[in-house]
């Protein structure tokens, strides 16, 4: 699944290049980004609220409801933060997504499949206060580390998704601040809880932890939240619908 991912990059990672080749690559944001870590310590389990128009496992979920309008209802809601998907191919994202939800000043989470630095420095040119970097994109540590460096020096945040014990080890090893357990299966994309219960127990208190993936009733939250950790990261569940905030305050109550 991260391959067709990977491929699905290509053509924007080509533009990116040409762009670098030509020293035409957007300057980056100068205005103020929400702390993204500090926003999920709060007391309870912070919402990270996600913009998902479509996925691989589900397809379209809701077209119909503009960044702004799900911006708006997350915050009437009681989001924490908002997570942004602006991968095109699979998700139906967009990076001008970003720039239309920073109104409500909520820290922006820029959740795509980043692996190459042109991917973190067109990231800085928009308002996103973390962007998303998967273990599973790299081979080895070397790049990893290179890209989170390159996103702290650029005065983002970097959420470093885990999905086993070996990932945990690497995002350890690079020095990642925010753990994102993501709790779906990459080969039947079924999703489980037990994996971020298995994951948390060797939580350092130093780190922000967030689940992702699975989280969809008010049981679930209050799972995870008993598991430990600082936030949750729900999509499908509050997009699916189409009332966002309704599905936040149920899931919330």
């Amino acid at each position: 699944m991260l391959e067709r991912f990977r491929t699905a990059k290509a053509g924007e990672i080509r533009a990116l290049e040409a762009l670098a080749a030509q020293k035409a690559m957007p300057a980056p944001f100068t205005g103020a980004r929400a702390a993204f870590g500090a926003a999920l310590q709060q007391p309870g389990l912070s919402a990270i609220c996600e913009y998902k128009r479509a996925s691989p496992s589900k397809g379209e979920i809701e077209m119909a409801l503009s960044p702004e309008e799900v911006a708006r209802q997350y915050q009437e809601g009681g989001a924490s933060a908002l997570s942004v998907l602006t991968e095109e191919v699979y998700f139906k994202g967009d990076l001008a997504f970003l720039d239309r939800m920073t109104f409500t000043g909520l820290p922006l989470l820029r959740k795509d499949f980043i692996f190459h630095p042109l991917q973190v420095a067109r990231t800085a040119a928009t308002p996103a206060s973390a962007l998303l970097l998967i273990v599973r994109m790299f081979s080895d540590a070397g790049l990893l580390r290179e890209l989170l460096d390159m996103t702290h020096a650029l005065g983002m945040e970097a959420v470093v998704e885990v999905f086993d014990e070996k990932d945990l080890e690497m995002a350890r090893e690079v020095g990642s601040r925010i753990i994102q357990v993501n709790n779906r299966n990459l080969d039947t994309l079924q999703t489980d809880l037990a994996i971020c219960g298995r994951l948390v127990q060797d939580r350092s208190i130093a780190e922000v932890w967030i689940a992702a993936s699975g989280i969809s009733t008010p049981e679930d939250r209050l799972h995870v939240a008993a598991l430990g950790y600082d936030a949750m990261l729900v999509g499908t569940a509050l997009m699916q619908g189409g009332a966002p905030k309704r599905a936040l305050q149920t899931l919330l109550a």
